[in-house]
This record gives structure tokens, C-alpha cells and sequence, in this order.
């Protein structure tokens, strides 16, 4: 559908765990990035953590087999590929790195699925090591949102997304996929006519349960990614339903709009017990 735009968060979402930690566990560093921790931020300490594992002689290579075995669940990439035939514009906008999202979708063959990756950029440089930076330079000023890390605002990148859509004069659908805190504040960006789908139990979720209401977006809950590929596939076939019935005559329709389309989720359901 040219009409809708799917912005998908990447760790714990199209993959079913967290990339940075992955990375790191798998080559045997967790402890020195747990001691490490509490002293930088987060996207900081992954550009540290490359650099150790550099010296120690790990190598580009060795980080392209552990990303290559990262879980994900069989129904995902089915899912993101008929998104993509039906029209979809799938966006990535994760708080991960370029390296480890490219080298997964490679892998898996749906890297071309995506008309945009937001997320901190990542590189071999010359001595063969990983370089790992923030996408907004925290160093030098600020973002100025609270609610986010402050090397990016996922926010930000959702409202330069729908303004360049809007200046285009083209009208869009969003369906939002995320799991953690940081994907609070593009939440709060969607507006009515928009479905958001949180990870349930998960800080997203959390978050919103505190306040469903600020969210003007139809919230639509999953746990796995049987539930995230069937819910995304139901979302676009019910808004492609919904903007076919603008076009037909009431004579034409064979039942009702209302009878046709799948009742959506109350928000006031998705608060957890």
C-alpha cells in the first residue's frame, strides 16, 4: 500500500534479542562491558567495547559470524517481505548501528525491503576495527528531549520523516513496531488514524500502561513474532480495506465497512494487570 509507511525499531523487534549485547557476549566480553557500564553512555561504551575486542584480536569477520547467528523468529522476514510487495514504505529507525542492522538484513535477505535505516552510524576503519558513533553528536549540543538517550531522539526522526512526507503533499498511514523506552517518544509523534504496536511487557509497553490515553495512535499489543507478523499483515489489509471503501459506491460494497473491517483493540485494553 503506497499509503502506509511501517517504522520498525530493530533490537528486540525485527530481531529477537539485543544486537549490542549479542555481539558482545558471544565474543566474550560481557564482563568488561558490565564493569564498564556505569562509567559512559551506552553508544559510547559499544565503540569502547569494539575497540577491546579489536586489540584482543577479534576481527570484523569474527563480529559478521556472531550478527549472521542472531535469532529472529521464522514468521518476521516472511512478514517484512509481503509488507513489501503490497507497497509498504518499511523504515528501520533503531538506536543499534549501521554495521550490525545491514550485515542481519543481508544476511537475510531484506535489506533492499527498506527505503531507510536511521541509526547510529557504523564502519570498518582503516586498522580493520568497528567504529561505532552517535547519530546526533551529544558531545557538541544537546537534542533536548528527556524522554530519550542522548546520542538520538527517536522522535525527531519521526517527525523529519512525516514532515519531508507531508512536503511531498503525500498522505501517510503509520504502523509503529517497538519494544523499548526509546520508542516512547515516536510514539507520542503518531497521530489518530495511526496503529502503534508495542512489544507487551516490555519498557514500551510499560510506559504507555502508565498513560494509555496520550496516545492518539490504535495501540495493538504482541508478544512474539507469530503475533507481530499476523497483526502487521491484519493492519495493512484493514487499511487497504478501509481506503478501497472510499472509492466504491454504497451499491457496490457487498457488505457494510464496518462489517468488513476487523474490530480494532481498545486502548484501554492494553493496560497490563
Amino acid at each position: 500500500m503506497a499509503g502506509i509507511v511501517v517504522v520498525f525499531d530493530f533490537d528486540k523487534t525485527i530481531i529477537d534479542l539485543d544486537s549490542d549485547n549479542w555481539v558482545v557476549d558471544e565474543l566474550g566480553a560481557t564482563d568488561l562491558f558490565n564493569e564498564l557500564l556505569p562509567t559512559m553512555p551506552w553508544n559510547s561504551l559499544m565503540d569502547r567495547m569494539m575497540a577491546e575486542l579489536h586489540a584482543q584480536g577479534k576481527t570484523i569477520d569474527d563480529i559478521v559470524e556472531v550478527l549472521k547467528r542472531a535469532p529472529i523468529h521464522p514468521d518476521v522476514v516472511p512478514a517484512i517481505r509481503a509488507a513489501h510487495a503490497l507497497g509498504c514504505d518499511l523504515r528501520i529507525v533503531s538506536d543499534a548501528n549501521m554495521f550490525f542492522i545491514e550485515t542481519i538484513l543481508d544476511h537475510l535477505g531484506i535489506r533492499e525491503c527498506f527505503s531507510e535505516i536511521n541509526t547510529n552510524p557504523g564502519y570498518v576503519d582503516e586498522e580493520g576495527r568497528l567504529r561505532i558513533f552517535p547519530i546526533h553528536d551529544f558531545h557538541k549540543s544537546s537534542h533536548g528531549c528527556n524522554l530519550c538517550p542522548p546520542n538520538m531522539c527517536k522522535g525527531l526522526v519521526m517527525e523529519r520523516i512525516q514532515a519531508s512526507l507531508m512536503a511531498e503533499g503525500k498522505k501517510k498511514r503509520f504502523i509503529y513496531l517497538g519494544d523499548g523506552s526509546g520508542d516512547y517518544c515516536p510514539s507520542l509523534k503518531l497521530g489518530e488514524g495511526d496503529f502503534l504496536m508495542p512489544r507487551k511487557n516490555f519498557p514500551l509497553w510499560d510506559l504507555i500502561s502508565q498513560n494509555p490515553l496520550v496516545i492518539k495512535a490504535e495501540i495493538h499489543e504482541w508478544s512474539d513474532g507469530e503475533e507481530l507478523a499476523r497483526i502487521l499483515l491484519n493492519l495493512i489489509k484493514t487499511i487497504s480495506m478501509a481506503e478501497n471503501a472510499q472509492f466504491l459506491a454504497p451499491q457496490d460494497m457487498g457488505v457494510p465497512v464496518y462489517e468488513a473491517l476487523p474490530s480494532p483493540t481498545p486502548k484501554p485494553a492494553m493496560v497490563a494487570n
